[in-house]
């Protein structure tokens, strides 16, 4: 659905490490078994590890153009986190990590298609059996992080940097934050979509109809992103990566969702001929990245009113976050679509308090929806 957390440099941290930790807390036997700061432990040393090889190369700061980046960062999370996890000393991380290098790297052109997605899960899925070939004694090149035919195949301006000594660690989780998305699109569309809503208030109020025949031209000022650039989506895919959709469909509806992305709204008359009346523009001081760029909406009427918004920070960019309490909604709603809402509910609590986890078995069977476990949960868990 392509709603999964963002941060600068640009990856998405959280999807190819999560699935991994909680298949390997379910499978563990019970005199091994995980409890939740283990799993947060393990979580934040996959988060770590992307986060440090990207700030290895200048070309990963930006947009991508050539590599989807989680297929290469959510691979060599993926087995870090799950090393840890596993308990693997440091010879056998350094061998997961060289095994991880082999599975990572899917092109960027498979953007905006039903393939996307599976990056993300061979990033997850290809991570762990890194990690867990390694423990069983399989041996990669050691210096993998180290040398230009290993990791910085990927970076033709890879330049490996020496981790600090642990005294004076720090995380990066503690100088930058992620981007929660709140309606499921590639991030850069959040900006444009907040653009085309504070334009929208010029013609109509909030829960009017869009006088879309008043309007004659509308120009997106956008970053120069090729594969965000799709005039005339024909599918859910193909919306959730066009600058172009998520302008018009904001302007026509006043809001974003989960149900902008549906075939038959994607596909609607209306929509169409905004998207005719649709040009973009790249100003040269407008750069594809994360941390600086922004969308503007310039609408021109038939009567020859001009009006333009800007938005430089979404609601849900790092300096610019979502609440918990949009957190724990947009959660529920996702949710509810898998498991009741008493099970989700359950999923929440036992998050916020995931410190107290004795045993993360009790998270994955919420995960199976079984809300009525309680009692299977009280023996597993003393957060229960």
């Amino acid at each position: 659905m392509d709603f999964d957390d963002t941060w600068h440099p640009t990856t998405h941290p959280s999807g190819a490490v999560l699935p991994a930790l909680l298949a390997i807390s379910e499978t563990m036997p019970e005199k091994q078994r995980a409890g939740g700061l283990d799993l947060l432990l393990a979580f934040n040393v996959g988060i770590e590890v992307q986060g440090r090889l990207m700030h290895c190369s200048k070309e990963a700061s930006n947009v991508p153009k050539r590599f989807h980046p989680p297929s290469i960062l959510g691979t060599m999370g993926s087995a870090a986190a799950a090393a840890k996890l596993l308990g693997l000393d440091s010879f056998k991380c350094k061998d997961a990590l060289a095994i991880a290098a082999s599975y990572a790297g899917a092109p960027l052109a498979n953007a905006a298609t039903q393939t996307k997605p599976l990056h993300m899960g061979n990033a997850s899925r290809h991570g762990l059996e890194a990690a867990a070939l390694a423990s069983l004694g399989l041996q990669g090149n050691k210096l993998i992080l180290d040398l230009e035919s290993g990791f910085g195949a990927f970076y033709p301006d890879y330049l490996p940097q020496t981790l600090p000594s642990l005294q004076s660690y720090s995380w990066l989780l503690e100088q930058q934050d992620v981007a929660i998305k709140s309606f499921p699109a590639h991030l850069g569309t959040h900006w444009m979509a907040e653009a085309a809503l504070a334009a929208r208030k010029h013609l109509a109020k909030s829960r009017e109809a869009l006088p879309s025949d008043r309007i004659k031209t509308i120009v997106l000022n956008v970053p120069d992103v090729k594969y965000v650039n799709r005039p005339f989506p024909s599918s859910e895919h193909e919306a959730r990566h066009s600058f172009q959709f998520a302008a018009c469909s904001a302007l026509l509806d006043g809001c974003i969702s989960v149900e902008s992305f549906k075939q038959q709204n994607v596909s609607r008359p209306e929509l169409n001929e905004l998207l005719r009346k649709t040009h973009l523009e790249h100003s040269s001081h407008n750069q594809p990245s994360f941390n600086s760029l922004y969308c503007e909406a310039n609408i021109t009427l038939h009567d020859g009113y001009t009006f333009s918004e800007r938005c430089d920070t979404f609601h849900g960019h790092w300096r610019k976050p979502l609440s918990q309490g949009d957190l724990v909604k947009k959660f529920l709603t996702n949710a509810s679509t898998a498991v009741s809402m008493e099970a989700a509910e359950s999923i929440v609590n036992a998050v916020e308090n995931l410190e107290k986890l004795e045993d993360c078995r009790a998270l994955t069977l919420l995960l199976q929806g079984a809300e009525s476990t309680k009692d299977q949960l009280k023996h597993r868990s003393g957060a229960f």
